[in-house]
């Protein structure tokens, strides 16, 4: 099926532009033309006084409607994410695992192959958020799976989870160099996160090519002006990313604002988004806005499109800017930037309408 979509303003991913309509063919962008250029039978749909962007992408988020993927590591709790994402306007998103066994792992990674060989649709890959994490920074992971790796493990997860492990979330002091490039070496991102890395181990891990940084300023050394730490590391190297939550609890606004002064183009947004369960270890209950576990901040309550609007409304950050932050940008830490993250022929047809207050009105999907 063709089908015509037009805004007052469409965002292509580079700059807004008006007067066009997108043409979606087969969930694919086949062309963006002129309004009074598309062609006779396709219907079109326009939506007055709003903007067309492209969809979201989340590289952490744990689960949806009561799902938690640790608690439920099946394709049935995948599809409850991937549709429930999709609606709020996410159409690529990494399922997430914090610290947990590893036949929890396992499931997790069994999920996603068994997801992936049905067809389902939006599932980049299972990001990995430790074990292999410094026990001083683990937030509200638990302790008592938190190890210092060896090679040999670490090959045979990666063995086990070929091709459906996209991410890992290490510190950097924890594993060897070794081990950091054996990851790489099988195209998975490796992310610096619950560590306590100071400045100069930091930089060195970045130098050596560690790919970004999990929920910056979370879980971290922190930044001091005689101990600078990661967060400083981050500014202040030149192509490592990172991951921010713009929830308001999980970083002070004002905080957010000086690090995409520094980092620009190398910040981006996640949901780090979880929901409540009862079961398992990880017990997220909803406190307002954002959860806990055991009294410990666990997980944020957004969505990619409530981040979008508080990137806007309470950072003062560029709309284009504050979209490509939670769509371009952590599309091209995934590598896949050529299918998300911008309007253009052969890209993905999912996408959003906003108001001009930067609203979400809705998904097309």
């Amino acid at each position: 099926m063709v089908q015509a979509y037009s805004a007052t303003g469409i965002f292509t991913g580079e700059g807004f532009v008006d007067g066009l309509a997108v043409i979606v063919e087969d969930q694919l962008v086949k062309e963006v033309v002129p309004q009074h250029q598309v062609g006779e039978g396709i219907p079109v749909k326009h939506f007055k006084d709003c903007i067309l962007y492209p969809a979201f992408v989340d590289v952490q988020v744990y689960g949806a409607e009561g799902r938690l993927l640790s608690v439920d590591p099946t394709e049935e709790t995948l599809s409850v994410m991937a549709n429930s994402f999709a609606s709020a306007g996410t159409a690529l998103f990494q399922p997430t695992v914090a610290t947990n066994t590893t036949d929890v792992i396992k499931s997790c990674i069994d999920a996603v192959r068994a997801f992936k060989q049905s067809g389902g649709k939006g599932v980049h890959g299972l990001h990995i958020e430790g074990p292999w994490i410094h026990p001083a920074r683990k937030g509200a992971h638990k302790e008592e799976w938190i190890r210092v790796p060896s090679i040999e493990e670490v090959k045979a997860l990666l063995d086990y989870g070929s091709e459906n492990i996209t991410m890992i979330t290490l510190a950097p002091e924890v594993c060897s160099v070794e081990i950091i490039e054996y990851i790489q070496s099988a195209g998975i991102v490796v992310s610096a996160g619950h560590t306590d890395a100071d400045f100069e181990t930091a930089m060195r891990s970045f130098d050596s090519g560690i790919d970004a940084v999990t929920h910056l300023f979370n879980a971290m050394s922190s930044m001091h002006h005689r101990a600078p730490g990661l967060p400083a590391a981050a500014f202040l190297h030149s192509t490592v990313k990172a991951s921010i939550i713009p929830d308001g609890h999980h970083v002070d606004y004002n905080m957010l604002i000086i690090a995409k002064m520094k980092m620009g183009a190398r910040l981006f947004a996640i949901t780090d988004a979880v929901t409540s369960t009862a079961t398992g270890p990880y017990q997220h209950v909803l406190n307002v806005d954002r959860y806990e576990c055991n009294g410990t901040l666990s997980g944020s309550a957004l969505s990619m499109n409530q981040a979008f609007n508080n990137l806007v409304k309470q950072a003062g950050i560029e709309k284009g800017e504050a979209h490509r932050m939670c769509s371009l940008y952590p599309a091209q830490l995934l590598g896949a930037d050529k299918q998300y993250g911008r309007i253009a022929p052969g890209y993905s047809g999912s996408l959003l309408v906003f108001n001009q207050q930067s609203e979400f009105i809705t998904a097309l999907t």
